[in-house]
């Protein structure tokens, strides 16, 4: 099935590849990287939402930034925030070399810390950092998006260990703790979209 999706999405963007192509080679844990298949999927989720203020949180080596970038509205921006400063560098690179680096800005450091730092109302925001803190990212965002405006969460299946309860780790008991939260979230409109590791979308009513 893999190999047939990929097949009928069609050609990954050259410098998508090289990017894909160099964080499995030279990064660590390049699993986490969106990759071809939910690249196109934040791109196309992008575009429906044709946002002017997106918030990432969690770069990585910035494939996902790049996709999120190509459904700002002409005079867009995007915001992701990294805690490694080591992956900036990779990061800014590709940015310039995607043509994108006028629209987005890198902030490096505590997501915790940054986000009340940025004077600016969202339309979009897509968290994919540390599993451990997706409540606390969640309630420190929440008020920094517009009514109307999409949180996208990655990771909430966890491998699916979020649905076994005999699997007690921390990662995925808070894991847990904020699906949970979010199905009880009535200022939210929910769906979940079974891309790779699960995500949930949310639209702020």
């Amino acid at each position: 099935m893999e190999e047939y999706i990929f097949d009928h999405l069609g050609e990954e963007r050259s410098v998508l590849n090289e990017l894909y192509r160099y964080t499995n080679l030279k990064a660590l844990y390049p699993n986490m990287l969106s990759g071809h298949e939910q690249g196109r999927l934040l791109s196309m989720l992008s575009h429906l939402v044709k946002p002017q203020w997106i918030l990432e949180i969690g770069t990585y080596t910035g494939y996902s930034a790049i996709c999120l970038a190509e459904g700002l509205t002409a005079n867009g921006h995007l915001h992701t925030i990294e805690i490694d400063d080591e992956l900036a560098e990779t990061s800014l690179a590709f940015f310039d070399k995607a043509g994108v680096s006028d629209k987005i800005t890198l902030h490096v450091g505590d997501a915790l810390d940054i986000i009340p730092r940025l004077d600016i109302i969202f339309d979009l925001i897509f968290i994919d950092a540390a599993k451990k803190q997706y409540l606390e990212y969640y309630n420190a965002v929440f008020d920094k998006l517009n009514n109307g405006g999409y949180i996208i969460v990655d990771n909430i299946f966890w491998y699916g260990k979020v649905a076994d309860p005999q699997i007690q780790d921390e990662t995925t008991v808070k894991l847990r703790e904020f699906n949970d939260f979010v199905r009880n979230d009535q200022r939210v409109e929910r769906a979940i979209i079974k891309n790779r590791d699960g995500l949930f979308v949310l639209r702020k009513k």
